[in-house]
């Protein structure tokens, strides 16, 4: 009987190990062998500005009043070429005066619908009106780095790149709160993956703070999709293109106000994670892109199903291993892998406890953060399940 349980410790610990970085350094191998055996390519160089395109950015808004001079002077301000750079605000069924602010700019085009409808709605309107061949995304709370247009326009130089995807930066701040510290923390090594993931192949998934797709490889989304960035980006890959990161294109945020903010969003991301993968079968066949099926599995799908599934069999495993061994167990590796848990999960519980206090030592707090969002994807799934999760947008407070 123990070794049942043994097997199902080695796997679930090899399972979380691959899903939260070892990947990464799978990544790091395969490219070391790929530089000795092929050429790398060379780069495009920087377009000058009569060979940039012209690009619409999409402004999807619900109830954004107090960032909309902050996000319209900051787009405005971005460097690009005079009249190349389209700003289209789409304002879903805001009431708080957003649209109002918004007509204030004679440069910016509104696009008002009084009726809320949800932001994948809103973003299919401002793409039907939009005529540029390049649409931009962004979302009202965020700001851009002032290259950041230029610098992804550069990437569609490259025919068999069909999107782009920016970097996901936060504001620093000394008294940030234990949520932003941790999603800060997350987010950086997400962008350590991207970085790979386009060195490999091609990046998985873009975020809506930032990312840009060819016109004519939008195809409108359902209207009751919950992750628009995500399914946009991967049916980019479906037809055969490739999306590209560019890390020099930041958009920043503030992080969530409080955990209970955080958790509200990831149970609602987790809940379309699980909708984007049965609508995103075609990159569930190995057959249709080998290179994409290990990147998508790897990076996005063991993470949604085995690990947080994992993280509850190593523990238990773990204790029912330590529990049959008679002697020499204190020197064994199921000792060590059990205190190495009972550490994740004491820090989580300090992080827990003091989430509302500001977050000296940041990362600290990483676990409580890294065990909030394994939680989250069990909600999230249930609230699949059950089909509860609307489309509407769910705000969460920022810091």
């Amino acid at each position: 009987m123990i070794l049942c349980w043994e097997i199902t410790f080695w796997i679930s610990g090899l399972i979380i190990l691959y899903a939260f970085g070892g990947y990464g350094f799978v990544l790091i191998f395969l490219l070391k062998i790929r530089q000795v055996f092929f050429r790398t390519k060379e780069l495009y160089g920087e377009p000058g500005d009569e060979d940039l395109p012209e690009i619409s950015l999409i402004i999807a808004a619900y109830n954004e009043r107090d960032y909309v001079d902050l996000k319209i002077r900051n787009s405005l301000s971005l460097d690009y070429p005079t009249g190349k750079l389209k700003i289209i605000w789409v304002n879903d069924g805001s009431d708080d005066g957003t649209p109002e602010l918004v007509s204030n700019y004679p440069e910016v085009v509104l696009l008002h619908n009084p009726k809320r409808n949800g932001k994948i709605e809103a973003m299919n309107r401002g793409v039907e009106f939009a005529k540029s061949p390049i649409l931009m995304f962004s979302d009202a709370n965020t700001v851009l780095s002032a290259n950041s247009v230029r610098a992804v326009a550069r990437h569609f130089q490259d025919q068999s790149i069909g999107g782009v995807a920016g970097e996901k930066q936060f504001f620093k701040n000394s008294d940030q709160p234990v949520a932003a510290a941790g999603e800060s923390f997350y987010w950086k090594i997400e962008s350590w993956l991207k970085r790979l993931d386009y060195q490999f192949y091609s990046t998985i998934g873009a975020t809506g703070e930032l990312f840009a797709v060819r016109r004519e490889l939008f195809h409108r989304v359902e209207p009751d999709t919950i992750l628009d960035d995500f399914m946009i980006s991967m049916r980019i890959t479906e037809q055969g293109f490739r999306v590209a990161y560019e890390p020099t294109a930041v958009a920043s945020e503030n992080g969530s106000s409080n955990v209970k903010e955080e958790l509200k969003r990831k149970v609602r991301i987790a809940a379309g994670c699980y909708q984007s993968m049965f609508r995103l079968k075609k990159l569930l066949n190995p057959f249709f892109n080998l290179k994409l099926f290990f990147q998508y599995v790897s990076h996005k799908v063991l993470r949604w199903t085995l690990a947080p599934l994992a993280l509850i069999s190593l523990l238990a495993s773990n204790v029912i291993i330590l529990s049959e061994l008679e002697q020499f167990w204190v020197l064994s590796i199921y000792f060590f892998v059990f205190y190495l848990q009972a550490l994740l999960y004491g820090l989580a519980l300090f992080g827990m406890l003091s989430q509302n206090k500001p977050a000296r030592l940041k990362y600290i707090y990483a676990p409580f953060y890294f065990v909030a969002m394994n939680y989250a994807m069990f909600q999230g799934f249930f609230r699949f399940l059950k089909g509860r999760q609307s489309v509407l947008w769910e705000k969460s407070k920022r810091a």
